[in-house]
């Protein structure tokens, strides 16, 4: 059901895609259905040009023919669509969870406008039920770790930080060669402060929380798809 969800929702963004847009395409399993959707437009004939989030995003736009730059050339987008982990009633995000949240959150702030496409599992009261992703520069990761235990003991974290993908094996590697790690958090309280004393530290290059850059999400249930706005 909940990937049938998700399609739902993505069709229903491709519904703001217009002739000519200059398009973010985002990462993970529901941007998966939107630029499959959006493959089929262009076969029909639909003219855009699309920056990915990823290299597994590029892949996927590739192979459906779908045209690729980058901000380099293009400067500036009109609109990214990308999925979430979390969003709140003010269309607060965290993302992440795919290891793209560098370059979407860079692909986003580019953009004139951002949707989000998910299933309402996705939709919570407050952001910190899903593990808070925080890209890390590998030097130094005993220092960067050491200092987010700090802002977490501050901010009442509920769990620990994790290394993603070290259980005895490689840790994940981002596209752009980073670590991640997870903070366990239950409950974000004051995720404005969070997000300005995470960046104070001078190992993390990128957290996971997108606040303000959300303009509209579409929302699917069993019952229909709810489109929600920002109301500020």
């Amino acid at each position: 059901m909940s990937d049938t969800l998700k399609r739902e929702a993505a069709a229903k963004a491709l519904e703001d895609v217009r002739p000519g847009m200059r398009l973010g395409l985002g990462t993970g399993s529901t941007a998966w259905h939107f630029v499959d959707l959006l493959g089929a437009r262009v076969r029909e004939g639909l003219e855009v040009i699309c920056v990915p989030t990823s290299e597994a995003t590029d892949r996927q736009a590739r192979d459906l023919s779908i045209p690729i730059s980058d901000l380099d050339t293009l400067g500036a987008l009109d609109l990214t669509v990308d999925g979430a982990d979390e969003l709140d009633s003010a269309l607060n995000l965290i993302k992440g969870g795919g290891g793209a949240l560098l370059r979407e959150k860079i692909v986003a702030a580019a953009s004139a406008s951002m949707i989000v496409i998910a299933d309402s599992s996705k939709v919570v009261e407050t952001l910190g039920r899903f593990p808070l992703p925080i890209e890390v520069n590998r030097f130094g990761l005993g220092a960067t770790r050491h200092a987010l235990d700090g802002v977490l003991k501050k901010h009442g974290a509920e769990g620990e930080i994790r290394l993603r993908g070290a259980d005895g094996r490689e840790p994940f590697l981002t596209d752009g060669g980073h670590l991640i790690l997870d903070a366990f958090f239950g409950r974000i309280s004051q995720p404005e402060a969070l997000s300005r004393e995470l960046l104070d530290i001078p190992g993390v290059v990128q957290h996971g929380l997108f606040l303000g850059m959300c303009s509209k999400a579409y929302v699917a249930a069993p019952d229909g798809v709810r489109t929600l706005l920002k109301t500020n």
